[in-house]
């Protein structure tokens, strides 16, 4: 990788041209991946796209009038010094604050650049230019707060919170639910199945951590196996995977801690008040974000908690 003091001034209009071709080309990657589920904000990227586009062509067109048609072959991974960028596919699934907060970085990062350019150039034309690109990327926040005035009227900023809450609930929240009830509900029958017949809290405890384990990987991949998100929206399988399984193994610890007391009683009592929390929470969490009454959430959780427990006890009594 060259230094950035080794270029020579048609070296860096060409690694600036490099620079907003790429820019152009993320901004309208960005603009795509959001069409669909983010129309506003699409519209946003894709003026944003545009104004690279005109900063490209300003460049190549005084360029030209300084050095010819040939434009020396060199970018931003030639260079030292640059923030690394991860490639667009790895960004997905795109969401707005995260891609909002990688614009800004891109803008950042471009505006310095053009600043430390424009200090080496001994052309005052060029020199000029690349002071009044620095000052547009200075200001391109405020030109981007402008065009979502124009381009996310009140109504459209709504309906992509919304949006954006729904994406947040396939992709996070459903599959974490999802491993926090089976963890808190189905290690129930084993553990306190554990705890009747040996009346033993380190049997409980082995038997509850085997259980929480062995569900989570379990619930893991079945999640991150089921769906690829590509149809559905639900985001990365794998992401989904992690939240399943850290969330059953979850569930399934809570209730199996209180038996690391050597007190039998004392743990099973925890045990249960532990239990209790668990489903209140996951009543709590089908209310918020699935759009179940308190009721109906709170009745379908416990009921399926005091069966499951039940049969722990007949099990363990048996």
């Amino acid at each position: 990788m060259r230094s950035f003091e080794s270029l020579s001034e048609r070296e860096i209009l060409a690694l600036a041209m490099s620079l907003e071709e790429e820019d152009e080309r993320i901004y309208s990657a960005f603009a795509e991946g959001l069409r669909q589920d983010f129309p506003a904000s699409a519209a946003l990227f894709e003026g944003m796209r545009q104004e690279e586009v005109t900063h490209r062509n300003r460049l190549l067109e005084l360029y030209r009038s300084k050095f010819g048609d040939h434009i020396p072959l060199i970018r931003r991974q030639d260079v030292k010094g640059f923030v690394h960028r991860r490639p667009i596919w790895l960004v997905h699934p795109f969401r707005l604050e995260k891609i909002r907060n990688e614009a800004a970085t891109m803008e950042a990062e471009t505006r310095r650049f053009y600043e430390r350019s424009a200090a080496r150039m001994q052309d005052a034309g060029v020199r000029q230019l690349l002071y009044d690109l620095a000052q547009e990327e200075r200001t391109h926040q405020y030109r981007a707060e402008e065009l979502e005035q124009d381009k996310l009227p009140e109504h459209a900023v709504a309906q992509e919170e919304e949006a954006n809450r729904k994406l947040f609930v396939l992709q996070i929240v459903q599959p974490g639910l999802a491993g926090l009830m089976d963890g808190s509900v189905s290690t129930l029958a084993p553990v306190f199945a554990a705890a009747f017949a040996t009346q033993n809290t380190h049997t409980a405890l082995v038997v509850g951590f085997a259980a929480s384990v062995g569900a989570g990987i379990s619930m893991g991949f079945a999640e991150a196996l089921s769906d690829d998100g590509s149809l559905t929206g639900r985001g990365h399988p794998w992401v989904r995977g992690v939240v399943c399984g850290l969330m059953t193994a979850l569930g399934g610890v809570g209730h199996t801690i209180p038996f690391l007391l050597p007190n039998f009683h004392l743990a099973f009592s925890i045990a249960v008040a532990v239990v209790i929390a668990e489903l209140l929470a996951i009543s709590w969490i089908r209310h918020r974000y699935m759009e179940s009454t308190w009721i109906s959430a709170t009745l379908q959780v416990i009921l399926g908690g005091i069966l499951v427990f039940l049969a722990g006890w007949v099990l363990g009594n048996a």
